[in-house]
């Protein structure tokens, strides 16, 4: 991290994506009440906004990106016990 980068707890960083989700702030407000760059807030929005995965669920980018990790090497893992379950097949 650079010597002069401020550091945000991350309920801080939820509670200004919070105040923007409501739709009562806008980027340029934030950022002169709070200090906070336009496009750190921005990403800040990004990362922690909720995304409608359904009726009544919600997730985070952040969750998101781990579940599309996660379906990745699931299917991965089917492919390969796939070819050994063929290699077992083949040996009997």
């Amino acid at each position: 991290m650079a010597k002069n980068q401020k550091s945000y707890t991350p309920e801080f960083k939820q509670q200004i994506v919070d105040l923007y989700n409501a739709g009562g702030t806008s980027y340029p407000q934030l950022e002169r009440e709070y200090g906070v760059n336009r496009s750190t807030i921005s990403g800040w929005v990004k990362q922690l906004s909720p995304i409608k995965v359904s009726d009544g669920e919600t997730v985070s980018l952040k969750e998101y990106k781990a579940l599309q990790k996660e379906i990745q090497r699931l299917k991965i893992e089917n492919e390969i016990l796939k070819k050994v379950t063929a290699i077992f097949a083949k040996e009997q």
